[in-house]
């Protein structure tokens, strides 16, 4: 049996045996395997609490099937499609470049993303319709209880995501003989199929899930509020059910797909960079995008383990605490990555922390206009007092206004890391040391990466929650309580958003220039 003790005996006696590099290597596969192992304990005293009375639980069951019915259908349509597309892969490399080996291990590769990428999507939400029944119960007694856990039950998605990507981009660079000086340079560019088969998971997850809430959402709106006049989460409008349902379809799979394609993309895009600069940093150049990310895990559990309040307090705040010690503990841990494997250097540092600032400021920004005390969303609330027109005006207004400051915070964070990766790599060609300075930037704003993702799951878990204390007609205290939780939560939702936008933005920007990169 696995158990963290034998897992430390294995990177113990790696780094004892082998060398430097090896050790890296197993420190980064033993954090990774660490973390799942954190995620299935979190999952588990998640489901050990309270399940409410047989009234919840039965409409807990009814979104716990309809989540579940939706995932299956999709998932067998993605896995007949992704197998024809992994044929028409290996058909292509293998007569195209009449190279079995190469063929055999792009088609591995994108076989094992899209594994990898379906079952992170998967357990996520698996748990989140399992969580949604025990945060209900617990706010029946305690604020807290229902907050921390409805953030535990989310970080299972958060740190499933992170650490099987990780773990399957790690396994792939030491399967196909990464650590080997005669392959090192060829084998990034051989596991670009890995983030194709998280990508082309994600193309059907975040679609198809974010199409389904979105409907839901708006039929029973159209249904309850407009036609039958009566309140949100009403027990009498059944399809109060699929829209809860749509909020893990959509935000726990669905979200969750998307930033696992994008942490391999970045992941790998890096490593490629990487290449350009063997001559400097060797395998270490290569490997450091890994090391980062398994120090970022270890800063997200921390964070996740602090969140606590009190029963009169602010659970955004306790949320946001939560984050400040992610992000105090990323800014060390990439410190620790630099040192160990860029030769402590500065400048590459400074992208790093520039990229974590960025996070950072996503996350503020996207606080400012969707959370409710702040002015842009205050304002959409009194011009509701005039009327469907100013609303719909003012709304307008704010939603052109509220992407303004991200497209600078991205276009700055850009810059400011390709010139400092210049500046710290002096006798490197500039385009290829700023553009490594981009990539540490990137890795540096998705070193809080699983934090934001429980963020993300902590958002339909407490929507649903507050559906079945509606719908199970529980006294207006304890729904009083859900409604805390969930205010937070649509907030909590739109920051994974903006920081899936603005990581999209680096990823892009690193992916064109590796591939930029390799054209040369």
């Amino acid at each position: 049996m696995l158990t963290i003790p034998s897992c430390l005996a294995f990177l113990l006696q790696s780094s004892l045996t082998t060398d430097a590099n090896h050790g890296y290597m197993a420190l980064i596969l033993a954090i990774s395997i660490l973390c799942l192992l954190v995620a299935f304990l979190f999952a588990r005293y998640v489901v050990r609490q309270d399940a409410g009375t047989a009234h919840m639980q039965k409409i807990s069951g009814a979104i716990k099937t309809g989540a579940e019915a939706f995932l299956n259908r999709q998932y067998k349509t993605i896995v007949v499609l992704a197998a024809i597309l992994a044929a028409i892969i290996y058909a292509g490399y293998f007569f195209g470049k009449e190279d079995s080996l190469l063929s055999f291990r792009m088609t591995l590769s994108f076989v094992l993303g899209a594994i990898c990428s379906l079952a992170a999507g998967f357990s996520g939400m698996w748990v989140a319709v399992r969580t949604n029944i025990r945060v209900a119960s617990a706010c029946r007694s305690s604020l807290n209880r229902g907050l921390q856990i409805a953030l535990r039950g989310g970080a299972v998605t958060g740190l499933s995501v992170v650490a099987l990507s990780l773990l399957g981009v790690g396994l792939l660079f030491l399967l196909f003989g990464g650590l080997d000086p005669a392959h090192t340079k060829d084998v990034p560019t051989q596991i670009v199929a890995f983030g194709f088969g998280a990508s082309f998971v994600a193309l059907f997850a975040q679609l198809g899930g974010g199409i389904y809430t979105k409907a839901a959402d708006v039929g029973a709106d159209l249904v309850g509020k407009v036609e039958a006049g009566i309140p949100e989460d009403d027990p009498r409008n059944p399809a109060v059910i699929a829209d809860l349902v749509g909020d893990n379809v959509g935000d726990c799979a669905g979200r969750g797909a998307d930033l696992f394609e994008s942490t391999a993309a970045e992941n790998i895009g890096a490593m490629i960079l990487g290449v350009s600069l063997y001559p400097i940093f060797g395998v270490k150049g290569i490997l450091f995008p890994l090391l980062a990310r398994a120090f970022g895990l270890i800063a997200s559990i921390a964070g996740v383990m602090t969140v606590k309040t009190k029963e009169d307090g602010d659970p955004m705040k306790a949320l946001n605490r939560g984050y400040y010690v992610t992000t105090a503990l990323a800014v060390i841990g990439f410190f620790l990555a630099v040192e160990l494997l860029l030769g402590g250097n500065l400048y590459l540092f400074g992208a790093g922390v520039i990229g974590i600032v960025t996070s950072f400021l996503f996350v503020y920004i996207t606080q400012f206009y969707t959370e409710y005390k702040y002015r842009p969303v205050l304002s959409i609330a009194e011009s509701c007092k005039t009327g469907p027109a100013t609303t719909i005006i003012t709304g307008l207004s704010v939603g052109l206004e509220c992407p303004a400051i991200p497209v600078l915070v991205i276009s700055a964070a850009i810059l400011g890391a390709y010139y400092l990766g210049k500046f710290g790599l002096p006798g490197v060609a500039e385009q290829a040391a700023g553009l490594y300075g981009t990539a540490i930037a990137t890795m540096g704003m998705l070193s809080t990466c699983a934090y934001i993702l429980a963020l993300d799951a902590y958002g339909p878990i407490t929507d649903n929650a507050g559906g079945i204390i509606e719908m199970s007609q529980q006294p207006e205290e304890i729904r009083r309580r859900t409604d805390r939780l969930d205010a937070v939560g649509n907030t909590t939702k739109a920051l994974t958003k903006g920081y899936a936008i603005g990581s999209a933005a680096l990823a892009a920007f690193l992916l064109f220039s590796a591939y930029i990169d390799g054209v040369k």
